[in-house]
This record gives C-alpha cells, sequence and structure tokens, in this order.
C-alpha cells in the first residue's frame, strides 16, 4: 500500500477535521469545499464536495496530496491538478472503506506519485 499518501504532512498543529468547509484549490482552479476529513494513522483524507463542476461529486483526495492550508482565507492547496481530481475513482460514502475500496484508490494516487 501507499501510505504515504493517506499521511498528512503539515505537521501536528493543524487538524484535518477543522478543515471541514474550507474552499478546496487545486494547481489550476477551485474544485469545490471540504465537506468531510478523517484522521485515521495511514488513511486520512478529505471529501471535497465538487458540487456543479462534476455534477455534484464527491471526491477523495489522500492527506499526503495537501500542499498547504491558509486557515485565514479557509482554503485548502492540493497538489493536483483539476483533471487529475476528476479522474480519481469514484467515492462511494456507502461501500465503506474496506481493503478492496481502498485498493482502488491506493492504485490511482499512488500512480500520480510515482509519475510526479
Amino acid at each position: 500500500m501507499y501510505t504515504e499518501i493517506w499521511t498528512f504532512q503539515l505537521g501536528p498543529s493543524v487538524k484535518l477535521r477543522d478543515l471541514e468547509r474550507f474552499e478546496v484549490e487545486a494547481t489550476d482552479g477551485s474544485i469545490g469545499k471540504v465537506d468531510h476529513a478523517t484522521e485515521e494513522v495511514g488513511g486520512s483524507f478529505i471529501v471535497v464536495d465538487t458540487g456543479p463542476w462534476i455534477f455534484g461529486r464527491k471526491v477523495v483526495i489522500p492527506a499526503g496530496a495537501i500542499e498547504r492550508i491558509d486557515a485565514e482565507n479557509r482554503v485548502v492547496r492540493v497538489a493536483m491538478t483539476k483533471d487529475e481530481i476528476k479522474r480519481s475513482p469514484a467515492f462511494d460514502p456507502e461501500s465503506g472503506w474496506d481493503d478492496d475500496y481502498r485498493r482502488q484508490f491506493d492504485q490511482y494516487f499512488g500512480g500520480l506519485r510515482k509519475a510526479s
């Protein structure tokens, strides 16, 4: 598994759960707002509600993709393009976060990490 992509890198002073409702910016523009965040060892991520941008789809962004947090302006910047985010596996909150489901995200985001 690619645990480094699921590990928050910005230090202990920032809590992912405090980011809910923050705007999320990809490297090439806004993608939506943080809907939910989870802080699990080796499995931290934010769920972004994309609104009308990709038909209201919610997407998972691994904690390791978060480049910077601007708390004053309530913005989370991620090291991914809008297209990379759009092509990511569908997030289904009803399916649970079992090993098979997680593996889809590991393969997609791990592949992006290696290509960078």
